[in-house]
């Protein structure tokens, strides 16, 4: 599935050009600790933050289970309300559905909020191709599609890019003239897209929590474009991931509640919207119809599989802001729109181990992600079930596998590891020379290369212990 990937470099070059990136790196490292410090804040002001993590994933953990039931209960809601439903299996069924809505409604111009799983699908240029003009709204989002780039992050997608490349972005692609401060070019931003608003056909959006007992999408937003986006079109489209359901309004609560705390350290985001169908008779405000997209492309694979507990996520980013590998190779360095341990899981899932397998070796496994989930998702012991099916299976290369099989036999025979140590204390005493090793073969080259060796001895730990 190429709507997912973002780059196609290969994993190492891919990292080792956003290792250079320095804007980046220090854009991330602000951020982080920004965040951190403020998540922390809000942790405290709650207090049972433990508890409140326990409750976020049992009731997670209950729509899992029931999914089929909560679904089929939205969907009738949201028919019972004028609504229309539609089921895509794939990325494809989603994507013409929403072409076939936006023809139907002869649509030129369609504006949207910052939605994940329409990046997912790669709806923009499905639509693009036929001509329809999408406009992101989110401001993120927005310089993003200006400057051509991709998202980086799952809350804040432009978090790789400062000030002053975002002026030049605006000034070459938009004719800007202004400074580089941020309220002056978002209030330019905001008069450049105002016109967008009243002229689109259709408002997509994505779905933060589905109500299955309303019908009700609930959307958690930072900027008013939202709002704007779906309900001065004639014409409102929602497009859901499948497992972004809650039973009531009572645990989009406790949800929602976490999910500000963990994404930005804020008690709620700036804005809270709760839509539910379109706009009734008498009603001068909402869109005339409304359709829900809801998307399997792969969740239901994860359902059956050992990577269920993923289905959990609420797409705060937390992990993201806490993860020490994301800090370093950004989000672009995974090639995925979903980055950090979030990405690592989930893309060899949807995307398949061919495009993404060394994602879930980009990670210290320091498990600092499981302590800062609020659904508790097992991060870590999620990435190492990647790696051993990575590891079982003839996606790596014959002599790494055959390296680890005379590992396993030397290490399971205590004759063969005395013979292999001593010799490799004294062919380490010949061959390191000024801290290098000056011959690198295989995957210990990587290693290797990038550290200063100490100069060695020539006698195994155990010679030495011995002789002591």
């Amino acid at each position: 599935m190429m709507s997912i990937k973002t780059s196609q470099l290969q994993f190492k070059p891919r990292i080792n050009e956003e290792i250079q990136n320095d804007i980046m790196r220090k854009a991330v490292v602000m951020a982080q600790e920004r965040i951190g410090a403020n998540r922390q804040k809000m942790v405290e002001e709650l207090g049972h933050w433990e508890e409140w993590r326990e409750h976020a994933k049992d009731i997670r953990q209950h729509v899992i289970e029931n999914l089929d039931a909560y679904l089929y209960q939205l969907s009738e809601k949201v028919t019972e309300n004028g609504g229309h439903v539609y089921f895509a299996t794939t990325a494809e069924e989603a994507t013409n559905y929403i072409k076939q809505v936006a023809k139907q409604k002869n649509a030129k111009k369609i504006v949207k909020s910052k939605s994940m799983v329409t990046e997912e699908i790669g709806m923009n240029h499905v639509l693009e191709a036929e001509g329809i003009k999408v406009v992101e709204t989110d401001l993120g989002e927005y310089i993003l599609q200006v400057a051509e780039d991709k998202p980086s992050h799952i809350v804040v997608p432009a978090i790789h890019k400062d000030r002053h490349q975002i002026r030049k972005v605006l000034a070459e692609k938009l004719g800007y003239t202004g400074s580089d401060t941020p309220e002056e070019m978002t209030l330019f931003i905001r008069e450049t897209i105002r016109h967008d608003f009243l002229e689109a056909d259709i408002g997509v959006s994505g779905c933060n929590f589905a109500v299955a007992e309303t019908g009700s999408v609930c959307l958690v937003t930072n900027e008013g474009n939202l709002r704007l986006a779906t309900s001065l079109p004639k014409t409102h489209i929602a497009v859901m991931g499948m497992e972004r359901l809650a039973p009531t309004f009572k645990e989009v609560d406790v949800l929602i509640t976490l999910l500000a705390r963990s994404a930005v350290g804020a008690r709620l985001t700036g804005y809270n919207t709760w839509l539910t169908g379109p706009r009734l008779a008498g009603e001068t405000d909402g869109p005339e119809e409304f359709h829900l997209v809801i998307v399997d492309n792969g969740r239901s694979k994860m359902l059956g599989s050992e990577f269920r507990d993923v289905l959990r996520c609420i797409r705060c980013g937390a992990c993201l802001n806490t993860c020490p590998a994301y800090r370093q190779i950004g989000g672009h360095g995974y090639g995925s729109i979903y980055p950090g341990p979030i990405g690592s899981v989930i893309s060899p899932i949807l995307g398949g181990y061919e495009a993404f397998k060394d994602l879930p070796s980009a990670c210290s496994l320091c498990t600092a992600c499981n302590q800062v989930c609020p659904v508790k998702i097992p991060l870590a012991s999620l990435l190492l079930k990647h790696r051993r099916n990575i590891a079982e299976s003839s996606m790596n290369p014959f002599a790494e596998r055959l390296a680890i099989k005379a590992f396993t036999l030397a290490n399971s025979h205590p004759a063969l590891w005395k013979i292999g140590i001593n010799v490799g204390a004294k062919v380490a005493k010949l061959a390191i020379r000024d801290g290098k090793m000056p011959v690198q073969v295989g995957a210990i080259a990587e290693w290797t290369k990038a550290r200063d060796l100490p100069d060695a001895e020539g006698q195994s730990f155990r010679s030495w212990f011995k002789n002591r």
